[in-house]
């Protein structure tokens, strides 16, 4: 939440205050899976925690597009893709706006690039 960067810095220092996600006091949002849902080999979703303003909630993040290949690099396999949910931010203490008709479901995408060890 520190970090968060729309090019607009009024509008990251508002995202950032105590109306929005309250960084000086919540810095970071937490997302921690723990079931991975396959079909056959290929990865389709995350279940887990994810954490906002210090309220935990379960989440499942949909894969997208999501490969695994042998980087010519790195000379290890590496698995990357994007992952999406829908959040009701309103669970997590995030209400800013919701009684000015702004919607309260918020759609996340994380593009996460994992390499095996």
């Amino acid at each position: 939440i520190n970090s968060i960067n729309t090019g607009v810095a009024p509008f990251d220092k508002h995202l950032q205050s105590a109306d929005i996600f309250d960084a000086a006091k919540y810095p970071t949002a937490r997302f921690v899976g723990d079931k991975f849902v396959f079909e056959g080999d290929k990865l389709v979703s995350v279940t887990g925690e994810l954490t906002i303003k210090g309220k935990a909630q379960p989440a499942t993040f949909k894969a997208n597009q999501f490969a695994c290949y042998q980087s010519p690099m790195l000379k290890r396999e590496v698995c990357g893709g994007d992952f999406e949910t829908t959040i009701d931010r309103t669970q997590f203490g995030v209400d800013y706006g919701v009684q000015f008709g702004m919607p309260k479901n918020v759609r996340i995408v994380a593009q996460i690039e994992a390499v095996k060890q």
